[in-house]
This record gives C-alpha cells, structure tokens and sequence, in this order.
C-alpha cells in the first residue's frame, strides 16, 4: 500500500508517517526488528508529528521479525499515550498473528481493528477522532 502521491511522508526507523488533515495518522510499517530502543524513538518522533497529542493510527503492516517480550511489553504499554485507536491493513491474516503474538491472552490497551482496505479502516477510526 502505497500513500498518496501528494503526501510528503517523514521518515522513521520501523515506519514511515503522514498527519492526514481529518486527524489520523497513517503509518507505513518496515519489516525490521523492533526493539525497545527504535520504538523508544519512535514513540518519541509520533510525539513530534502530533504535536504531543494522542491520535487514531492507521497502520499498513509488512512481515517483520517478532520482536522479543521487553520490546512486546513496552510497546503495549506505551500505546495508549500516542493513539487513541489503531486500525491495522493488511493480506488477511497478518494483521490477526501481530495481534496475537502482542496480545496474548490480554486486551489490547486500546481500541483496535484489522482491516483488509484502508476504506473501511478510515470509516472506523472516524468515531476515535
């Protein structure tokens, strides 16, 4: 999935991002490994983009390599302080093992949806705006 051709995109480590004017905030995840330093960063450069403020993400995910259980725990953790809902995009089924490799056996620690097309994912993140 690729944005759209008049978006400038800001570029980061495990993703790149664009501030749509409706809110939300559209990510284009790379297949890298996560640790909790890049997503340190990460956390720190969304924090940037939105002017410190808790947002609706729409995420296009790619196959990346499973992070370790510190890197998993402090992401979940941190989640809730940036996005206010997280819409994920992507083949069926990808979206669903992200989901449980993270959240096993817990809730997310926010509103979260996979989608297959991000038309339907924009529909939904409307009510987290």
């Amino acid at each position: 999935m690729n944005p759209p051709d008049n978006v400038q995109l800001i570029k980061g480590e495990i993703a790149d991002y664009y501030y749509d004017h409706t809110g939300i905030l559209f990510s284009y995840s790379k297949s890298i490994q996560r640790t909790v330093e890049n997503i340190s960063n990460n956390i720190a450069l969304v924090k940037q983009i939105t002017g410190n403020k808790k947002v609706p993400l729409l995420i296009y995910l790619t196959n990346s390599p499973v992070p370790d259980k510190e890197t998993r725990r402090f992401s979940t953790e941190q989640l809730p302080h940036v996005y206010t809902a997280m819409a994920m995009v992507s083949k069926p089924g990808l979206s669903k093992l992200i989901m449980n490799i993270l959240f096993k056996l817990k809730t997310p620690p926010i509103p979260m949806k996979s989608f297959t097309n991000d038309t339907e994912a924009k529909a939904w993140l409307q009510q987290y705006l």
